[in-house]
């Protein structure tokens, strides 16, 4: 048999599915012959953003492989996979590469020296005879330790390559996941029975350990309220009496309110990054961090104690070690009255958006309005980037696991409509709904396209204020002067003729019974664009804002 169809073979031991495919690639149809479906987008970005949404849907218990074409094909998928890098997804990315005996002669590209960049591990088959042996390493490398993308280049002259067929054996890649050193977990149970305001700091590590329900007996046995990072939305629920929300750029109050007055912060699957998308850390307070990756520690803040470990893993040690040592579960009467005072407040003065019968539409009053009209437990929905990412962050309440697809360390354009098929095309019993902006639409709005050709009913409401919003302040002059952060469109238009079921929606009344249709039409196998007329909204919770509003009032606790 060739090297092409060795390897198709593999990834159906693999228990691969789809084989997000653009556009020549010989493992494509390889793999169409041995019963993998490949998916064709228009790109290379939509297709890495499909596996990528994919794999979180999945919570990567299902395969998520692209292939792509030598040259073009794996240039163009760099941002894409930088992204799925930024937030830790397990995504394999199989290029074709070049004869091996033009390796490194120009123009033929040679990914490995620039993808060793965004991937936790870059290889290239070199002999035909080392493709068992090559795939099984890519794929344990994406099964163990920290999630990431992995690369694995296969030369033309070894997907024509002819192996003996008598002498192949593949025995698929296991999954390991590593515990804690008991005297570390010991440690960190210590601390917080002794600390007098603790509070969990959950990142993503948390959602593909797959450990919501440790994370929520371990808040409710220590009466600790919970924080999610932007990624980790959904991992405990947002209507838990405990629940602080969601912090990225943008946090709720409770959650910037706790995170001035604990005396205690246990980062849990997190990596305690600092960047413009990721909740600060305020100075004094004591720090525990459980991650599965030691390079995690110390990188941006002083850890004062830490467990190395598998976060599911970790969190049934550690409530095993408080149980022996606690006689029932502290009360948490105080911190659910102070966190209720603290979303009553916080929604009293977002009121007068979330409900505005203003026009154009205030782009609070979609979030909202949608929210009140899904079926949140039955529904994945996801944002973009820019201002459609934090209007929604803080005020759509995640209510399951992997319910909402947060992201954004790395805030490419366009991203969340290909995580959003690729969450459909791994749950199709469920509704998918991607929030984007004009901007946004603007950088993949052909790929509706591929969501009626590939039949993947998504449902995507596109907020139009007609503006890069939120841009005009960084270039004032420019959007003055000649108007270069204003856009125009009728992309409802543009959906139609695609062939998905479109409305463009200008009043606020009409809101939700457009959204009720558009459900509609995904049930019927339909994927849907509403496109909300609205305003450009310039106020949002800005996390850094609000911190430093409150620290001014509020002493730190040692």
């Amino acid at each position: 048999m060739r090297g092409a169809d060795a390897v198709a073979r593999i990834l159906k031991l693999e228990g691969v599915e789809y084989l997000f495919s653009y556009p020549h690639n010989p493992l494509i149809d390889a793999a169409a012959r041995v019963g993998i479906r490949p998916i064709i987008a228009r790109g290379e970005k939509t297709l890495v953003n499909m596996a990528d949404g994919f794999a979180r849907a999945t919570n990567g218990q299902r395969p998520s492989v692209v292939v792509v074409q030598a040259g073009p094909g794996i240039e163009n998928a760099f941002g894409a996979l930088a992204q799925a890098f930024a937030d830790s997804v397990p995504v394999l990315i199989i290029p074709g590469g070049p004869d091996q005996h033009r390796l490194g002669e120009p123009p033929e590209f040679d990914p490995l020296p620039v993808y060793r960049n965004i991937t936790k591990w870059s290889g290239r088959i070199n002999f035909a005879d080392r493709i068992p042996e090559m795939t099984r390493r890519a794929f344990s490398q994406l099964r163990n330790g920290r999630p990431g993308p992995v690369l694995l280049e296969i030369p033309r002259d070894i997907s024509d390559a002819e192996l003996d067929e008598s002498a192949f054996t593949y025995q698929p890649a296991r999954a390991h996941r590593p515990a804690g050193d008991p005297e570390d977990v010991a440690i960190a149970a210590r601390m917080l029975l002794e600390a007098r305001r603790p509070m969990l700091h959950v990142g993503h590590g948390v959602l593909w350990a797959g450990a919501w329900e440790e994370l929520r007996e371990l808040a409710e046995l220590v009466g600790a309220p919970v924080m999610t990072t932007m990624a980790a939305k959904g991992a405990f629920p947002e209507d838990h009496p405990l629940s602080l929300g969601t912090g990225g750029h943008t946090l709720t109050r409770a959650a910037a309110e706790f995170l001035l007055t604990a005396d205690l912060i246990v980062g849990i699957g997190c990596s305690f990054a600092r960047g413009s998308f990721s909740t600060p850390i305020p100075p004094g307070r004591k720090l525990i961090q459980i991650t599965i990756d030691p390079d995690d520690l110390d990188r941006h803040y002083p850890v004062d104690h830490a467990v190395i470990g598998d976060a599911r893993l970790v969190l049934r040690q550690l409530l095993g070690e408080l149980r022996s040592q606690m006689a029932s579960p502290r009360p948490a009467d105080a911190v659910v009255s102070e966190i209720r005072a603290a979303r009553a407040a916080y929604l009293a003065e977002w009121m007068p958006r979330l409900t505005s019968d203003e026009m154009p539409i205030n782009p609070y009053r979609v979030i909202w309005d949608l929210m009140h009209t899904l079926d949140r437990r039955a529904a994945i929905v996801t944002h973009d980037s820019g201002n459609p990412r934090d209007q929604t962050l803080t005020f759509f309440e995640a209510l399951t696991p992997r319910g909402y697809l947060g992201w954004g360390k790395s805030t490419q354009l366009g991203t969340g409509y290909g995580l959003a098929m690729g969450a459909k095309l791994a749950h199709p019993e469920k509704l998918v709904v991607n929030i984007m902006g004009d901007l946004a639409f603007g950088t993949v709005g052909m790929e509706v396209e591929t969501a009626v050709r590939e039949r993947i009913p998504v449902l995507t409401i596109i907020l139009n204020n007609s503006c890069m919003g939120g841009y005009g302040h960084h270039m004032p002059t420019a959007s003055e002067r000649y108007g270069s952060n204003r856009l125009t469109g009728d992309y409802s238009t543009v959906a139609r003729g695609l062939g998905a079921y479109a409305e463009r929606v200008e009043r606020p009344a009409d809101v939700v019974p457009a959204i009720q249709r558009g459900i509609a039409a995904t049930r019927d196998g339909r994927p849907a664009v509403l496109e909300m007329l609205t305003k450009e909204e310039p106020v949002y919770p800005v996390a850094t804002r609000l911190l430093d509003e409150l620290a001014r009032r509020t002493p730190a606790r040692a």
